[in-house]
């Protein structure tokens, strides 16, 4: 099992999502995160004041999924993700060594 965590720029978790439920992804969760990469922030006027951003709201997407759907998953939120400009994101892939779904006791991939 693999777990895939994706971090997206907010407005394309629709599509997103959409594409990772017909590649047959159950669920997933989903996170309102800060961060930045290369693109350093931005600056914002309020009130013609300049406040220098640093942080860059994202959304950080995860999902466990058995091995055999992991490359497909990721190319799916690859293809989705992409602006072609700076800030479009990162996907992470990690290996998970054991899932206990804490109602039943399952576990492995029944648990996903």
């Amino acid at each position: 099992m693999k777990k895939i965590e994706a971090i997206i720029k907010p407005f394309k978790l629709d599509e997103i999502k959409k594409a990772l439920h017909e590649l047959g992804v159950n669920g997933m969760t989903v996170t309102e995160v800060k961060g930045f990469g290369r693109q350093k922030g931005h600056i914002e006027f309020y009130r013609g004041a300049e406040y220098d951003i640093n942080f860059v709201p994202k959304l950080k997407i995860e999902v466990v999924l058995p091995d055999e759907m992991t490359d497909k998953a990721v190319s799916v939120i690859q293809e989705k993700a992409k602006t072609g400009e700076i800030g479009d994101g990162k996907i992470f892939v990690y290996p998970i060594e054991n899932i206990i779904r804490i109602r039943t006791g399952e576990r492995g991939d029944a648990a996903v």
